[in-house]
């Protein structure tokens, strides 16, 4: 499963796994939503509600697809958030890892609070 996300500043193209809540995110697409950040991290709304899954990490690599399960939200880290250590992505607790990001995640850098948000299949 690809999908797209779109902004107004740009996009990424991402490769997801066949997990329950990547299957459960696919199912309700296209979804637009505001984007929000939190240090380097770009994260959106979606209708989406699943419970967190057994392999759930709060510690991810940059470009990480994630589900925040207490915010039915879309978490995508590029770098360090403010509770990281050591520059690492942690995210604000643990996430249903979806898949990453193809590409540099760094383009996530050009997303500002309140751009729309759009996730579409690829």
């Amino acid at each position: 499963m690809r999908i797209r996300i779109l902004w107004p500043a740009g996009q990424a193209t991402a490769t997801l796994a066949a997990t329950p809540t990547a299957e459960a995110l696919w199912a309700e697409l296209p979804i637009s939503s505001s984007a929000s950040t939190w240090g380097e991290e770009v994260y959106s709304g979606t209708p989406v509600s699943v419970p967190r899954e057994n392999d759930a990490r709060q510690v991810v690599e940059p470009g990480t697809v994630a589900f925040w399960t207490d915010g039915d939200s879309l978490a995508l880290p590029y770098g360090p958030t403010p509770i990281a250590r050591d520059g690492e992505c942690r995210l604000a607790g643990p996430c249903n890892v979806l898949g990453a990001l193809d590409g540099d995640a760094a383009v996530l850098r050009t997303v500002r609070p309140g751009d729309p948000i759009r996730v579409e299949r690829a």
